[in-house]
């Protein structure tokens, strides 16, 4: 059975950064609540051209930079996890292609899990790429949130963000992705949720959200990690859905990995739902990288209720 393996990472980020006084002049807030409700100092909003088929294809552009040796034509598949994309075909995955020139035929596909979407896109091209149907993937998270965003509801807007995160993958003699936990709680489904009854607008039962992460979410880190073949003192980094840093926090400190480092880019890009886990793992090894064989812990949670979560070896 063919391995595969993340061999690069990419990401993009709007020009606008938004920072909590702000967003005290759009509602009945403070930076002191939001800082200390859900951690986030600033965040970035999208602007005019900003689509997501357009940050997702600037994520990829540096994704395809970083590997070495692979050029957009060498891509054999194009998957992007959104829930905001408002043009429902061609989907983003096909923009992808067209505005990276790829005349190669690729297989298009996009993801909608919502916040877990880049896991579930993920596990897809691994999936692929073990099953024979594809060589090179571009995996691709793009949300454009402010687009769906009540700026009304000061318990949402200020959670809410733009971005994208896109890596490369390819087939290996070793395996560098382990399995794919994934999962739903369906009687949850409404917990989180972009209605067209709601006018397409981004809600949730946030009491809901974190009582169900707090009690269900270590134990399902874990059983990730088990299912990786690894103890949690071999984990390296934690890489986790960027919905609160009150979340990920006490989280990270449950899974009882001592050596791992902890993204918290949620302070400076707030929520960006599918695109979260791959910005933040991009923009830290871009700060300052982690070593080659470090174990990574990729872990996503969002509407549906879904869920998902793998180990990746780092480049």
């Amino acid at each position: 059975m063919t391995g595969s393996k993340v061999v690069s990472f990419g990401h993009y980020q709007p020009e606008r950064i938004v920072p909590n006084s702000e967003l005290e002049k759009l509602v009945e807030t403070s930076d002191e609540w939001i800082t200390r409700r859900v951690g986030i100092q600033e965040r970035r909003w999208a602007g005019e051209g900003e689509s997501v088929d357009f940050m997702a294809t600037e994520a990829a552009k540096m994704a395809l930079n970083n590997a070495e040796g692979i050029e957009a034509s060498d891509i054999d598949l194009v998957v992007v996890a959104t829930c905001t994309a408002l043009d429902r075909t061609p989907n983003m995955a096909a923009r992808v292609a067209l505005a990276l020139g790829m005349e190669q035929n690729p297989a298009v596909m996009d993801v909608n899990t919502a916040c877990s979407g880049f896991n579930h896109a993920l596990a897809t091209a691994q999936h692929a790429i073990m099953a024979g149907s594809a060589t090179k993937a571009l995996v691709i998270a793009s949300e454009r949130l402010t687009d769906v965003t009540d700026f009304t509801d000061r318990t949402t807007c200020v959670l809410t963000a733009d971005g994208a995160g896109a890596v490369v993958v390819t087939a290996s003699q070793e395996q560098g992705i382990s399995p794919v936990l994934w999962g739903s709680v369906p009687q949850m489904s409404d917990a989180v949720r972009i209605e067209h009854s709601n006018n397409d607008k981004f809600a949730q039962n946030g009491q809901s959200v974190y009582r169900w992460t707090v009690t269900q979410l270590p134990k399902i880190a874990k059983q990730i990690i088990e299912r990786a073949g690894l103890a949690p003192e071999e984990i390296g980094a934690i890489v986790l859905h960027q919905a609160n840093l009150r979340i990920i926090e006490p989280l990270a400190e449950k899974i009882g990995a001592p050596n791992a480092r902890v993204a918290t880019d949620v302070v400076y890009s707030g929520n960006t739902s599918a695109a979260s886990v791959p910005l933040a793992l991009s923009k830290m090894m871009a700060d300052e990288p982690l070593p080659s064989g470090t174990k990574a812990l990729l872990f996503a949670f969002g509407g549906g209720l879904t869920y998902a979560g793998q180990v990746i070896t780092i480049p």
